[in-house]
């Protein structure tokens, strides 16, 4: 029960004892007025009826007796009177019923009140002629009674309802800051941190609140010094201290991470010798200086041809990593950073087209980290060799369809529902079970051969068609019955477009509007999503919270950025980018690996790490606290 409950029980306790009590004395105290009121009129009307029928006594006339009594008599006063004649012992007499009119039975069968009566001897002079005997009739006590009490029971019951109205509203004033404390305490356990608590007026209350908020204040500060090691840690590694660049470290491991998933791409390398020149001329300090300006140049001039990633690999070396494009935009891209480089060279007072090779490897096929390494640095010497800007790496590997072929086809799938499910177990780590399963689709092609997602992944990106990929997914999911059929809630890796895409938000709404299986469903939305579209994320998170379904963010720690969005969207778990998966093989990423989890654990967020090979690896994540992993340790499976 709550306080408020509770005092408000209390309360309406006492006002009703008191109520009750009052009752009680104004009952007790009517009553005995009653009674002491017939008694003083039973002794006037005695009196009064004696010396009228005295008279009529010694006249012995009955008839005048019986008129003069009538008179009295007939006023409903009296019970009964009862009137003996002396002289030859006649008696006379007159009764009423009691029922009085407005009076309930049950009210008068209480016997309240005690039989009233008075007897007195009529005399003339020393002469007894008559005895008189007068009963009072109780329904006059019962009639005022019940009329005195009905009207004070009426009198309380308003004031008793008004007093308790007024307890409830006075009681929810009091109990605010409690209210807003309790709330506010409530929020802190969900790693919620608002604004501190005003001051309320009572004295005892501005203690707590005082220490309430110094509490939330440091706890605060805890989470928010988590990502700040975070931060600082990203920093240190994975960032170069001149440029404010990633540097090498983390361009491999988003080269892997890149290569392990579906898309499309590539790989450019520059050597700059022109800045060696101007660090001889000028020193290291304008070097550095050039350096930062350059930085800021390619960033602000190439993102806005093409998504990548730009990166100072060495002292005179950078690289940039293009992805999710095709030949046409990696073109665009290669211009637009001729056109950087060759401005930033005019502002040293050199030539264009001079002091710089660019070599560029595009993503064919299957390739691994060390293949696409090898071939964009054989593209660079080549460049350097022949004297060239640029050279672009040599690929005669055959594309299965053109653009507008994967378009037809994936049109086709779309209508039909041509995909075919594979899944794969993230399994607990104490050894409990299965924490879920992840949903892999295939595509089947007229002739009958499977094309997984590696495939035609990339062109469902280019040609938009993501939201219309996974309407498809997530209606043959639910028409399959694969939630009824497999215990373990199945996770949906959704797209960029499919986030971003008011229209699929509301689709996404009625859908799981009209599910039955919401706690079994998990979408999973990558991280990348998150730091580009933070307001989609959030209406979309909404949804499925609404609807009782979880998620999680996909790549975990794969973004340079504040942690802060997980207090925001509160995810069900986090997978941690496959970077990771090697964490114990380079210090470095070990801390970062252990920051980004404490990170996530300290918000009640459940751990996934990926890219989980065989079970050495896995071993070495036996000292940190997470939840699941997930790798070809536990390969895929046909559904």
């Amino acid at each position: 029960m709550t306080l408020f409950r509770q005092l408000y029980s209390l309360l309406f306790g006492l006002f009703l004892l008191v109520v009750i009590g009052l009752g009680l004395v104004q009952f007790t105290e009517t009553r005995s007025f009653l009674t002491k009121q017939m008694e003083s009129d039973l002794n006037n009307a005695s009196h009064s009826l004696g010396l009228m029928l005295s008279p009529a006594l010694e006249a012995g006339d009955s008839a005048t007796v019986d008129a003069l009594v009538n008179v009295i008599f007939e006023g409903g006063y009296y019970q009964s009177i009862e009137l003996t004649w002396l002289v030859d012992g006649h008696q006379q007499v007159w009764e009423n019923p009691t029922k009085v009119s407005g009076v309930p039975q049950w009210f008068t069968d209480l016997q309240l009140f005690d039989e009233i009566s008075t007897e007195t001897t009529i005399t003339s002079g020393w002469l007894q002629l008559a005895t008189l005997k007068i009963t009072a009739n109780p329904g006059i006590g019962y009639h005022e009674l019940w009329r005195i009490i009905s009207n004070t029971f009426i009198l309380f019951a308003l004031f008793f309802l008004i007093a308790i109205l007024s307890a409830r509203v006075g009681l929810t004033w009091i109990l605010k800051p409690l209210n807003q404390l309790s709330q506010h305490a409530q929020n802190v356990a969900n790693r919620k941190f608002g604004p501190d608590l005003a001051l309320p007026k009572t004295r005892e209350l501005q203690k707590v609140v005082l220490a309430f908020n110094s509490m939330s204040s440091q706890l605060k500060k805890v989470f928010l010094s988590l990502d700040e090691e975070v931060t600082a840690l990203r920093k240190k590694n994975l960032v170069d201290q001149v440029s404010n660049l990633p540097n090498r470290q983390y361009l491999m491991d988003r080269v892997a991470s890149w290569l392990d998933e579906p898309g499309t791409g590539a790989l450019f390398m520059t050597k700059m010798d022109w800045l060696e020149q101007v660090h001889s001329k000028f020193g290291y300090q304008v070097r550095d200086e050039t350096i930062r300006l350059l930085s800021q140049r390619l960033q602000e001039n190439l993102q806005t041809v093409a998504p990548s990633v730009i990166t100072r690999i060495a002292a005179y070396e950078f690289a940039f990593l293009v992805t999710d494009v095709e030949r046409e935009q990696l073109n665009q891209y290669l211009q637009a950073l001729v056109r950087t480089i060759n401005q930033e060279v005019a502002k040293a007072e050199g030539k264009p087209n001079e002091g710089y090779a660019i070599g560029i490897a595009e993503r064919i096929g299957d390739m691994t980290q060390s293949d696409m390494l090898a071939q964009t640095d054989n593209a660079l010497q080549q460049a350097m060799k022949d004297g060239k800007v640029y050279h672009w790496f040599a690929a005669n590997q055959q594309q299965l369809f053109s653009r507008e072929q994967w378009r037809d086809r994936l049109t086709h799938a779309f209508d039909k529902r041509e995909f075919f499910f594979r899944w794969q177990d993230v399994a607990s780590t104490n050894g409990k079970g299965i924490v879920h399963r992840e949903l892999f689709c295939q595509l089947q092609l007229e002739d009958g051969q499977r094309v997984h997602a590696g495939q035609f992944m990339p062109y469902v990106e280019l040609l938009s068609m993501g939201a219309a990929l996974d309407r498809c997914l997530i209606s043959k999911l639910r028409d399959d019955q694969l939630l009824e059929r497999n215990p373990e809630p199945v996770a949906v890796n959704l797209t960029h477009q499919s986030i971003s895409d008011p229209e699929f938000h509301s689709w996404l709404d009625k859908f799981l509007a009209k599910s039955d299986k919401d706690n079994k469903l998990c979408f999973e939305l990558p991280e990348s999503a998150v730091y580009s579209a933070p307001e989609a994320c959030e209406s979309l998170c909404a949804i499925i919270h609404k609807h009782g379904a979880q998620f999680g963010i996909d790549h975990f720690g794969r973004q340079f950025g504040s942690m802060n969005y997980l207090q925001t969207l509160r995810p069900s778990y986090v997978k941690l980018d496959q970077a990771f998966a090697h964490y114990d093989e380079n210090q470095h990423n070990s801390e970062l690996c252990r920051a980004l989890i404490n990170v996530a654990k300290g918000l009640s967020i459940q751990v996934v790490v990926t890219g989980i090979q065989e079970k050495e690896q896995l071993r070495s994540f036996s000292g940190l606290d997470i939840s699941g992993f997930q790798g070809f340790i536990t390969p895929p499976q046909d559904v």
